[in-house]
This record gives C-alpha cells, sequence and structure tokens, in this order.
C-alpha cells in the first residue's frame, strides 16, 4: 500500500522592501561610522572600506526598487487568490 505523501507547506514569501530598507541603512551607518576613522583608515591602507559601504549603499537603491516591484506583485497574487477562493 503506497504511503500518502503529506501536504507541502506553503513557501515563505516575507514583504522584502523592509529588508532592502535596512541594508541601506547598515550600509549607510557602517559608512559614517567608518567615516570618523578615515585617517586611520588611509595610514593602514583600508580607504577602501569607504568605497566599499558607499558602493553597498547605492546599490541598495536598484536592489530597493527590485524589491518594491516584488512586493506589488506579491500583492496582486495574495489578491487574486482571495478572489478566486
Amino acid at each position: 500500500m503506497p504511503q500518502e505523501q503529506p501536504p507541502r507547506p506553503e513557501p515563505l514569501d516575507p514583504p522584502m522592501v523592509p529588508i532592502a530598507v535596512a541594508g541601506l541603512i547598515i550600509w549607510a551607518v557602517v559608512g559614517l561610522v567608518l567615516l570618523a576613522f578615515r585617517g586611520w583608515l588611509t595610514e593602514h591602507g583600508h580607504q577602501n572600506w569607504l568605497w566599499t559601504c558607499l558602493a553597498g549603499f547605492l546599490w541598495g537603491f536598484p536592489g530597493l526598487a527590485v524589491m518594491m516591484r516584488h512586493d506589488a506583485n506579491r500583492r496582486r497574487r495574495r489578491e487574486a487568490a482571495a478572489g478566486q477562493g
């Protein structure tokens, strides 16, 4: 007698905009903290850390735009599913 498969759980689909905003804030805060140590970073050859923070912050904006689109599509999918059921 074949065993029945347990029902698959629904995949997680959390809102992504707060995660993208948190990433932007973290890069900005770390960059500002490192800016206070700019002299030390330059003396020790680690000034690229500031550029890394700037790049992370700036790349966060296209990521935020993608996550906003993802959340809008997620909302539409859920509304459509609620309308059918």
